[in-house]
């Protein structure tokens, strides 16, 4: 295939793509504070407040951030996931340049920013302060370098790559699957004259200086998130998260109307001998998420660019129709696309309070059902907690068993005068148990068989209910709340053995 050019007349389309990015921001402006805090952003809130290089189950980004977020707007919801979306508006306005950079005009630009902001996945990363919503737009902004790097053949964009791979490193660990891309891309293509340039070495240092605390953090920690990946993973394989990952590329990574783009951009990079490098930085992911059977999602942010280039081919497929067919064609393309996105929008995004949409969002979306109840789980330990004697009170304290139950404890439990969790789950095993040690325990999240044989002279006193009846994690797999005595070992061998991944 005849390498792309780009087209004389075109221009970037900023005030659209800006308008596109606005109305999506807007959107979670107005709804993100519907529901409640997420069980997994509980557990970013927990080590934010315990700040250090590394965390045992992602890189110190998010919770940096999250720590910011805190000081900014205290626990307001919106506020808090305010990075989230301006991450997630960056990645629309992002994709449409990367379109006008491969040679499209005002359709191209359009068609490729509107099909990744009508996505279920960029549409969910708007909604919850995690690390995805970051490794997703350090994706799509190295695609967009190493475009500008095989456009200009200006050796020192591999200045931004770096810092964006280093900056990815230190938010969620696949962006190594992305870095073997961009290394199998040199390899594989005659961009692998770059090898030669200091300034790709450059970036590579940079890569690797701003990687380094994170790096140093788990050599001294035995490199635990290696394990902590390891357990969940096969946690993951061994429940069948990672099934349906060739569907979930289509549901859920992208709008199902873009599925033509997408294809027609993979095609497109692989025929393009300028820009083939790129096919690579899919293809090469791709594998060894489907070797190792990576979840569906983990690719998503791979999407952009494909969509990028296909709208590009797009564009210039509907120009050469009469006008007739070329107004079908437009219609239907941005009409299916609305379609397939109003219906992500109505799953994802908690558009209502009550009635038939909530009903809907809820029945679809798990993570909206993990938002709610936790208010009611604290008001329901406080209940237990008032029912001790002086002397029980003076010397209580709270084990959970996740971290979800961590975090509402350790951010929203001071509302109700509850002292700080014990979990051994992920980073807080670290933090230990109080001293002295509490003799009273109210457990939660852990199950009748476990709590009775590790804790002395259990009983049940209580359960979790959400006042919706929402059927989540706690509420379906260990509602039950129990009053113990300290555990059956001295505490330092209970806690050796209390460690756990989740």
């Amino acid at each position: 295939m005849e390498e792309m050019r780009e087209r004389p007349d075109s221009k970037p389309e900023i005030v659209a793509l800006l308008a596109i990015a606005s109305a999506v921001t807007l959107l979670h402006l107005l709804t993100n504070n519907r529901y409640g805090i997420h069980r997994d952003e509980f557990q970013v809130l927990s080590d934010a407040m315990h700040l250090d290089w590394g965390f045992v189950p992602y890189p110190p980004l998010n919770p940096f951030l999250t720590s910011i977020g805190l000081h900014l707007f205290g626990l307001s919801l919106v506020g808090l996931r305010l990075f989230s979306v301006i991450a997630c508006a960056s990645v629309i306005v992002v994709t449409g340049l990367m379109a006008y950079e491969l040679g499209g005009g005002r359709l191209a630009q359009i068609s490729a920013a509107l099909s990744v902001a009508l996505s279920g996945l960029s549409l969910f990363e708007g909604t919850e302060f995690q690390y995805t919503t970051y490794d997703y737009l350090w994706w799509v902004l190295i695609a967009y370098f190493v475009i500008r790097l095989l456009k200009t053949e200006n050796p020192r964009w591999w200045l931004a790559i770096g810092a964006a791979a280093g900056l990815g490193l230190q938010s969620k660990y696949t962006m190594a699957f992305l870095l073997c891309g961009v290394l199998g891309g040199l390899l594989l293509t005659r961009a692998r004259r770059f090898l030669l340039s200091i300034w790709f070495w450059a970036g590579a240092g940079l890569a690797l200086l701003i990687f380094l605390p994170n790096l140093l953090w788990q050599v001294r920690h035995d490199f635990i998130s290696l394990h902590f990946l390891h357990h969940i993973h096969a946690r993951d394989v061994g429940q069948g998260r990672a099934d349906g990952f060739f569907v979930d590329q289509i549901r859920i990574c992208t709008n199902f109307f873009a599925l033509p783009l997408w294809i027609a951009g993979l095609i497109g990079f692989l025929r393009d001998r300028r820009y083939r490098m790129l096919a690579w930085m899919y293809l090469i992911p791709l594998a060894l998420f489907i070797v190792g059977k990576g979840r569906g999602y983990y690719l998503g942010a791979a999407y952009a660019s494909l969509i990028a280039m296909g709208a590009v081919a797009g564009e210039r497929w509907v120009q050469s129709l009469s006008k007739v067919r070329r107004s079908i064609a437009e219609s239907v393309f941005f009409a299916g696309l609305i379609a397939y996105g109003t219906l992500m929008i109505a799953i994802v995004v908690p558009l209502a309070t009550r009635g038939p949409l909530m009903n809907f969002a809820l029945k679809n979306n798990g993570d909206l059902r993990e938002e709610i109840g936790w208010d009611d789980l604290l008001k329901t330990v406080a209940g237990i907690r008032d029912t001790l004697t002086p002397e029980q009170q003076a010397s209580f304290g709270i084990i959970v068993g996740n971290y979800g139950e961590q975090g509402a404890v350790e951010i929203l439990g001071p509302a109700y005068r509850l002292p700080p969790p014990i979990s051994g789950t992920n980073s807080a095993w670290f933090r230990r148990y109080p001293t002295p040690a509490p003799t009273t325990l109210i457990v939660l999240g852990l199950s009748r068989e476990y709590t009775q044989k590790t804790f002395s002279a259990c009983r049940l006193a209580g359960h979790y209910v959400n006042h919706l009846g929402v059927k989540n994690e706690e509420s379906n797999v260990h509602p039950d709340i129990w009053l113990c005595g300290p555990p059956v070992q001295p505490w330092p061998g209970f806690w050796k053995d209390f460690q756990d991944f989740g």
